[in-house]
């Protein structure tokens, strides 16, 4: 059986909503899964899990969160070299450009990112929590 984790960040629900979506597509998929929030996780809890989906919307001029989750997030990144990963989040303007700069620092450290990245625009429509099941099953 796979251990997941996921780890988000969320001011609004949005992000929180597809994080759920991701844990109920791993736990059908098999998976053992822990849901954390970003101030509850560590880069010492890593090798505790065989893959990981991390979640953040887009703040300000399309960043990370930069209280919370992106200090977890730097501090685990040295860890996750192989590690097997995913990426979701929301947004309430642009177009998605924090999610590919976000993906390009996690190749650029050799995390393994197994699917393509879910970003939803606001709250999750029905296609953006099928992408999210299918974000959790692919970390299994």
């Amino acid at each position: 059986m796979s251990n997941i984790a996921i780890v988000f960040w969320s001011a609004t629900g949005n992000t929180e909503a597809m994080a759920d979506a991701v844990k109920a597509g791993a736990q059908e998929a098999g998976a053992e899964v822990s849901v954390f929030s970003a101030s509850d996780f560590s880069a010492d809890m890593v090798s505790d899990f065989d893959a990981i989906a991390f979640g953040c919307p887009a703040m300000g001029d399309e960043v990370l969160e930069e209280d919370e989750f992106q200090p977890m997030f730097d501090a685990a990144l040295p860890v996750l070299n192989g590690k097997r990963a995913a990426l979701f989040g929301s947004y309430g303007w642009g177009d998605g450009q924090w999610m590919r700069d976000w993906e390009g620092v996690c190749r650029a450290a050799g995390v393994e990112l197994v699917c393509d990245s879910v970003i939803a625009n606001d709250s999750p429509d029905d296609e953006a929590v099928a992408a999210c099941k299918a974000l959790g099953k692919a970390l299994v």
